[in-house]
């Protein structure tokens, strides 16, 4: 009698659409976070620059326990009714919405030193439960399909969902956070802030639970659950070499997304003299999305998602180069600048999610083991030094230049030097994140193709009964 399985690709288009809002979900916070949470720090809680890099850094202490105790948790965790990662997203999105809310409330009357130590415990929760739901939904493309055209879709939609979830945070808060003093200066207004995270944490919950409703994790877990050994995964992850290289290339490219977002926020304030003309380097930057979306999957197709993504950070590299030697003061022509350097970056963002898959697949056939919390925990944990890097290297350089939060306005220097870190640092970043896609990386087309059936032998055999008679036979 022949037994068929279920099938393990063939996504819909709730699929794509509750892929996407997932990361619609989070990236309204992260948005807020990555463009005013530095600036909400320095010129609401007066919390010096130092003080803030050095808050980021300890954070990822914690992270490095969180994430991969976490991704141990759901690994160990058998898929019930609703499958293995997405019940996380109907749990905690409540928990994770309240504490984006603290992050952006102003305690009237706290000393300087309780408004850092009220940074620390904010901050803590927040990232968190930020890792509750993330590391969930990160992980959930390889189970939703095992085809890699269709995750190369789940992938785009994803990074439309991001998005289209930093467009309030970097587009319209703007308009709307600051407000005017008696001098005719404009000044970050926390009750503004307040009153957009709680507006946030709302339409957050939401998203998640329509992402919730909307997606099906097709792919089963094996037969067997297995004993997870974080260590001994940690070290088969460290000898998966297109993993290694996709860790550091997402490690760099959310980080010099984060940077620039911080740094050019205070760019448009000190050396342009123009503030609100900040979203619409945001505008600048996402507009490739658009431009490439009709043709991108076709691209993928031709040329593959590695040659794709590292020419397009070689392209990020040469605009980011040309705005430091060309140095320009007209802001609007620095906006050309951010354009051509978010068309090269948006190979790696619209298909990073669909490369974490393929990565996952090749640490399954060197493993034998499904590990997907544990895998993309320590993926996260990567991308979260990234965010780091972009946090207190943004504070450190900002203070080394000598930035001072105290003061309106800054020295003719110090807005100088701000120019050269806003240019420079990305230059960099950008050469080596497409060093490390060009030969580093070593997944091709082809041996993603293979890998993927492979692996779908391997689950075929894993499902198909025992003869009968099996059990009593004698081992070989």
């Amino acid at each position: 009698m022949e037994h068929s399985s279920p099938p393990t690709s063939g996504i819909t288009w709730r699929d794509k659409i509750g892929y996407a809002l997932g990361d619609t979900g989070g990236t309204l916070f992260w948005g807020m976070t990555g463009s005013f949470l530095q600036l909400f720090y320095s010129k609401v809680l007066r919390i010096p620059m130092k003080r803030i890099g050095t808050l980021l850094l300890a954070l990822r202490i914690w992270d490095g326990i969180n994430d991969p105790l976490w991704g141990s948790i759901v690994d160990r965790r058998p898929a019930g009714k609703n499958g293995k990662f997405r019940p996380y997203l109907r749990a905690f999105c409540v928990p994770l919405a309240v504490c984006g809310v603290l992050l952006f409330t102003k305690i009237p009357g706290l000393s300087p030193l309780q408004y850092l130590i009220y940074a620390y415990i904010t901050h803590i929760l927040y990232e968190g439960f930020y890792t509750t739901v993330n590391m969930p939904l990160g992980a959930m493309a390889s189970v939703i399909t095992d085809d890699g055209a269709e995750r190369s879709q789940l992938s785009i939609y994803r990074s439309i969902g991001s998005g289209i979830g930093s467009v309030p945070a970097s587009i319209l808060l703007p308009f709307f956070v600051y407000s005017v003093n008696a001098d005719g200066g404009k000044f970050l207004d926390p009750q503004k802030m307040f009153l957009a995270a709680v507006i946030f944490a709302v339409v957050s919950v939401v998203i998640y639970l329509l992402a919730f409703r909307l997606t099906t994790e097709r792919v089963p877990p094996p037969p067997k659950e297995e004993q997870h050994n974080i260590l001994k995964t940690l070290g088969s992850l460290l000898r998966n070499r297109p993993y290694m290289a996709l860790c550091f290339t997402a490690m760099l490219h959310i980080g010099c997304a984060l940077y620039t977002q911080a740094v050019h926020n205070y760019l448009y304030n000190d050396y342009f003299k123009r503030p609100e003309l900040y979203s619409l380097v945001t505008i600048a930057a996402s507009i490739p999305t658009g431009v490439l979306l009709p043709v991108i999957h076709k691209l993928v197709l031709r040329f593959g998602k590695k040659r794709l993504c590292a020419w397009g950070l070689l392209l990020s590299a040469g605009a980011n180069t040309a705005a430091l030697l060309l140095r320009t003061a007209n802001p609007y022509t620095f906006l050309v600048f951010s354009f051509v350097s978010g068309l090269g970056g948006t190979f790696m963002g619209m298909e990073i999610w669909a490369l974490v898959a393929d990565v996952l697949d090749h640490q399954e056939l060197l493993s034998a083991k499904r590990e997907e919390g544990v895998s993309y925990a320590f993926f996260s944990f990567a991308r979260k030094l990234g965010q780091t890097l972009a946090g207190s290297g943004s504070a450190f350089l900002m203070a080394a230049i000598g930035y001072d939060e105290k003061r309106t306005a800054q020295s003719p220097g110090v807005a100088n030097k701000m120019y050269t870190i806003a240019t420079l640092a990305p230059a960099i970043v950008y050469t080596l994140m497409f060093l490390a896609m060009a030969f580093w990386y070593s997944l091709t087309p082809a041996q993603e193709q293979a890998n993927q059936a492979e692996l779908r032998r391997r689950r075929a055999e894993a499902m198909e009964p025992e003869p009968a008679g099996a059990a009593f036979l004698p081992p070989a």
